[in-house]
């Protein structure tokens, strides 16, 4: 069997993630994950412009959210949907991180464990794929992915100095035909 993406970044350390974790990032093929979420984006208008650049969700509390994967061993593509509001990324393997594009934006994620859980932190920032961003700009930006009440739950962080809080959602998902991840 081909490692999956996830595999192949974390490589032994991926076995020691919560079974909710592995279970999210060992399929491969098309499938969907549900769940709730809730979604707060920041206020100033550097703020709304850098969320619309990005195409991330407007604030909403406690919606319905879905997570349409199609993945191989080389890339993978999130649509998801958060109470019928699309974001869309891609993600692949890059000089052993993992980069992904989100809207007009691109990032590349250093990937580690600590205990159960997986952390992604932003090390690059590209608008347009080509222009960078400063690096002190990646310093807010965050991902936890871990599991709590059987199901696997991620919450995400992304503040810029001088733009303050550009969105922080968070939530749980578990596979959809209902069953739980473990």
């Amino acid at each position: 069997m081909t490692p999956t993406l996830f595999q192949r970044l974390l490589g032994a350390e991926f076995y020691h993630l919560s079974p909710q974790v592995k279970a999210l990032h060992s399929q491969s093929g098309q499938f969907v994950w549900r769940g709730l979420s809730t979604i707060e984006r920041g206020n100033g208008l550097l703020a709304r412009l850098a969320c619309s650049v990005a195409r991330l969700p407007p604030s909403m509390r406690e919606v319905p959210v879905s997570v349409a994967f199609t993945c191989d061993n080389a890339r993978e593509t999130w649509q998801r949907s958060f109470n019928g509001v699309p974001m869309y990324s891609r993600l692949a393997l890059d000089a052993g991180r993992l980069h992904e594009r989100l809207g007009l934006m691109s990032f590349r994620f250093r990937l580690y464990r600590i205990g159960a859980d997986l952390h992604w932190v932003a090390e690059e920032a590209k608008f347009l794929g080509l222009i960078p961003l400063p690096a002190f700009w990646c310093e807010g930006m965050r991902c936890r992915e871990f599991a709590s009440d059987g199901r696997y739950c991620f919450m995400v962080e992304a503040r810029l100095p001088w733009f303050g809080q550009l969105i922080h959602y968070q939530g749980w998902l578990m596979p959809d035909d209902g069953k739980p991840a473990d």
